[in-house]
């Protein structure tokens, strides 16, 4: 008589291949899945830090109703460089990014504000306002009441 099927030898061997593939397959998608979360929470714990080492103060805000300018100015106090481009200015409530002088240090050319540095600002108001609010590219804000 001839054998009519595999025999339990052959069987279980494809039984185990089956299932180190299905095995081989879902540790691979876990461990893709594990390495992203702990790289998002690297990410939370990097900005995290950064917001705690990052400080400004708004050392004067005033109004010339001459000449319809608001001048800030503030003092990057932290360890963090600041990018000048991502400080945003609120006056009143209302979001202001028309600066008319946008300097630190007295330089109108860097892009950077490095600590110990003061920012100055000028905007053009038809109004005096009653407070302005600095804050910084990591969220950290300062506010003045004028």
């Amino acid at each position: 008589m001839s054998p009519l099927g595999f025999s339990v030898s052959g069987s279980a061997a494809i039984i185990f291949v089956g299932i180190f593939l299905a095995f081989s397959t879902a540790y691979t998608a876990s461990a893709n899945g594990f390495e992203r979360v702990n790289d998002a929470r690297s990410a939370v714990d990097e900005e995290a830090l950064e917001r705690q080492n990052t400080a400004l103060t708004v050392t004067n805000a005033t109004y010339d109703a001459g000449t319809d300018t608001l001048t800030v100015e503030a003092v990057n106090e932290g360890s963090t460089t600041l990018d000048v481009a991502a400080v945003d200015l609120i006056v009143d409530n209302a979001y202001r990014d028309d600066f008319t002088a946008r300097t630190v240090g007295g330089d109108n050319s860097t892009a950077l504000w490095l600590p110990g540095e003061r920012l100055h600002l000028e905007v053009n108001a038809t109004t005096r306002p009653n407070r302005v609010k600095l804050v910084s590219g990591p969220g950290v804000a300062d506010v003045e009441v004028i």
